[in-house]
């Protein structure tokens, strides 16, 4: 309450704070974690209710901003200053000869824009990246106008998070979605959370942990950190989270080496079999197998052969931690693996995620109350954005629909995906980056190289509510878009509207704006997308742009005959608990991929390397932080304050490497043989991490991440397994360009579960 009280006041913030989450209230937008059926008063977490405080501050950026601060000014601030400087209110234009952006109206923005997209030699020299904030319906019309304009060039922030998922679910179990409900949580008898931390990145899960756990489940986690979370969850809303020692969440906990899921998976199949070939019949589930699955026998014969010692060596595991997972998950007869970036964003993440379906699928744990797979998306509405077509590479028959239902042939050439768009503008291939929503240039690997490249490009345009990083990384001539935040009621001329979203486990549900409008001058994002299309296309479509903006519904009529799923839209949309999207593996053991059945997998298995006297880092959020928007310089899980440039090792690794906790440190990342990005004067953190691994902030050590460093399948940058070298810092920076020096107070608890 208290940053809420002191940035919204007490109105502002009681009516935001009694509406999120609840049925018919804001959907918050600080995660894409599942509403229960029955919500309590307080239905959000610490996080949540910063993100709606970021949003809804009646701080505004006034005029005179702009012509007092230049770019060149601007580019020296960090994330955090940034996003204190209030809500965006007006569109402001750079002009290619300009280092200042100047207020400009509605109407000379939309036209600059229009002007520009129609002089390139072709529609393919745009992209169009968008964020998972955006709703259904704000994606839905982006998508249309970008392929009315004649590309796919729909990069979207699913290709920097979950597209090995997708990649992944999508060919073993026909989609690229989670597999259970929400109160499947509470039904299973073993829950293994992989490669995440709920406590930072979606608390609320951890209350569906809790329940897990009072019903009887059992619960591991496998991260190379130490996760505070994960150990022990103190439940704010509970006599027993407020006085008491709270619920110890992990029954197990394995700190495993980076990159050494795969083989930690493929061993605990092997035990699978083994079990199995002791108590022929007993084990795996037979019926399930023959009924259902493709794939089977060459898949039994690979993790029958899988190597003990390649796996202890990939995971810096022992056999008896191994042996013990095993005896759990045999011992379950419902089962759910849940993961996050920790398991996508590694060159093998699709073959690790195969390797998941491999492991629920021996014993039948698909398509039953308790069990199956669960992606756990971070973002509100990033997988919405991919069902309403956000996808540089959509199927046919979801062109064919479009085609259809305007009356224009939508373009069928791939676009570009995140990774390659920075790659075509390097390339001087795209010449104009148009955002809705996000912070493209914050999020991407290899920062020093997405700047550069953003820089080359004619113009950029941001669709925004604050700034950050990307508004003063431009292309020559840029235009900043303000928009509506989800939480302001939204007034069209027929009406106050509504959006939707789609949630991780594929529940679509509205969300209604609560407070007045920061400002008159915004526009929503349909607004401002509606808009900008009529400048763009002009007559060349016969699109009713004006009677969407009017009226929300009449979008939902059209994605109502586009997208599977979504019949009686607008109806469906109005009931308070909102409605669930058909899921063949979920509700009918129905698998629409290339066999017809569930497809196990044969992955071959290789270890990450790390060469010696190197560390293997990953990138990751502070507990203060939402994706690249940084609330404080606050990490209170981890012990870590005023500040962010620190890098967490294991304190045998510091012993080894000659270093000492609290010491100064240049890292250097290495990529194919060569010195690849550096950070400079950054302190070290001891911390229990995995043996040879290390930790840095995310968006800040993404200058560490290169580029062409991505997962084989999905093409997601391999943020969480970078070889690194710590170098001792030996020349200080002047004090005055210091950034504030971070403390770090180690937790009393040995477990670090304070």
């Amino acid at each position: 309450m208290g940053p809420a009280l002191a940035e919204l006041g007490v109105g502002r913030s009681l009516t935001l704070l009694t509406k999120l989450n609840q049925q018919q209230g804001v959907d918050c937008m600080s995660c894409a974690w599942p509403d229960p059926t029955h919500r309590k008063a307080a239905e959000f977490c610490e996080n949540g209710a910063k993100a709606v405080t970021w949003e809804a501050t009646p701080l505004t950026v006034p005029s005179s901003f702009w012509a007092e601060n230049s770019l060149t000014d601007l580019l020296e601030r960090d994330e955090y200053w940034l996003g204190q400087q209030g809500r965006l209110v007006e569109p402001v234009h750079k002009a290619a000869d300009s280092d200042h952006y100047r207020p400009v109206s509605w109407e000379e923005a939309f036209a600059i824009i229009g002007e520009r997209l129609a002089s390139l030699e072709s529609p393919d020299q745009a992209a169009f990246y968008t964020s998972g904030r955006a709703s259904n319906e704000a994606a839905f019309l982006y998508q249309l106008f970008v392929r009315a304009y004649g590309t796919n060039n729909l990069p979207d922030c699913s290709n920097m998070c979950h597209e090995s998922t997708g990649a992944a679910l999508t060919e073993t179990l026909g989609i690229g979605k989670a597999t259970v409900a929400y109160d499947d949580f509470a039904q299973a008898d073993l829950i293994i959370v992989m490669g995440q931390n709920p406590g930072t990145n979606h608390p609320r899960m951890l209350t569906a942990l809790e329940e897990a756990k009072s019903n009887g489940a059992s619960i591991v986690a496998v991260n190379p950190l130490v996760e505070a979370g994960l150990k022990r969850y103190k439940n704010p809303q509970t006599v027993r989270g407020v006085v008491g020692r709270g619920t110890s969440i992990a029954d197990q906990y394995l700190q495993i080496r980076s990159g050494g899921d795969m083989a930690l998976l493929q061993a605990l199949s092997r035990r699978v079999l083994e079990a199995e070939a002791a108590a022929p019949g007993s084990v795996l589930d037979h019926a399930f197998l023959a009924e259902h699955a493709s794939g089977v026998e060459e898949t039994l014969a690979h993790l029958s052969a899988v190597d003990e010692a390649e796996v202890l060596a990939a995971t810096g595991l022992t056999s008896q931690e191994i042996d013990e997972l095993a005896q759990r998950y045999l011992r379950a007869d419902r089962v759910i693996i849940t993961w996050a970036m920790g398991i996508t964003q590694h060159r093998r993440a699709v073959a690790t995620i195969r390797e998941i379906v491999n492991l629920l699928l021996l014993r039948g744990n698909m398509g039953k109350p308790g069990a199956g797979a669960c992606p756990v998306r971070g973002h509100s509405n990033v997988q919405g954005d991919r069902t309403m077509g956000v996808w540089e590479k959509m199927p046919a028959w979801f062109l064919d629909a479009i085609e259809r239902e305007f009356g224009f042939a939508p373009p069928r050439e791939e676009g570009v995906d995140s990774v390659h768009g920075v790659q075509a503008m390097r390339e001087g291939r795209i010449r104009a980056w148009i955002s809705l929503g996000g912070n493209f240039v914050g999020a991407i690997s290899d920062t020093a190289a997405a700047e550069a490249a953003m820089r080359g490009t004619a113009l950029t345009v941001q669709i925004s509510t604050k700034l950050n990083r990307s508004h003063v990384v431009t292309g020559r001539e840029a235009i900043i878009l303000p928009t509506l935040g989800r939480t302001e009621i939204d007034r069209q001329t027929s009406g106050e509207q509504f959006v939707t979203v789609e949630d991780t486990v594929c529940a679509v549900h509205a969300s209604y704006g609560a407070v007045q409008p920061v400002d008159e001058r915004l526009l929503s994002e349909v607004a401002i997308v509606c808009r900008m299309a009529e400048a763009v296309l002009g007559d060349r479509v016969s699109i009713p742009w004006r009677d969407f903006e009017g009226d929300y519904d009449l979008i939902r009529d059209r994605i109502s005959r586009v997208v599977p799923g979504f019949d009686d839209f607008s109806a469906k949309a109005r009931r308070p608990e909102g409605f669930v999207l058909p899921n063949g593996p979920r509700d009918s053991r129905s698998f629409a991929t290339a066999t017809g059945r569930a497809m196990l997998t044969v992955n071959t298995l290789e270890a990450v390397e790390r060469p010696a006297g190197r560390l293997l880092l990953q990138t990751l959020r502070s507990h203060d932080q939402f994706n690249t928007t940084i609330y404080g310089l606050n990490d209170r899980y981890r012990g870590i304050k005023k500040g962010r440039r620190v890098v967490f090792v294991n304190p045998e690794d510091l012993a080894e490497l000659g270093l000492e906790d609290g010491q100064r440190v240049d890292i250097v990342s290495e990529w194919r043989g060569a010195d690849h990005g550096s950070l400079s004067d950054w302190r070290v953190v001891a911390y229990p991490t995995a043996r040879g691994c290390a930790a840095a902030y995310f968006p800040e050590a993404n200058v560490l991440v290169p580029l062409e460093s991505v997962a084989e399948g999905s093409n997601t940058p391999v943020s969480k397994a970078v070889v690194v070298r710590l170098e001792p810092h030996r020349v200080a920076a002047p004090e005055t360009d210091r950034a504030p020096e971070p403390e770090h107070q180690p937790d009393t608890e040995p477990s670090l579960t304070r």
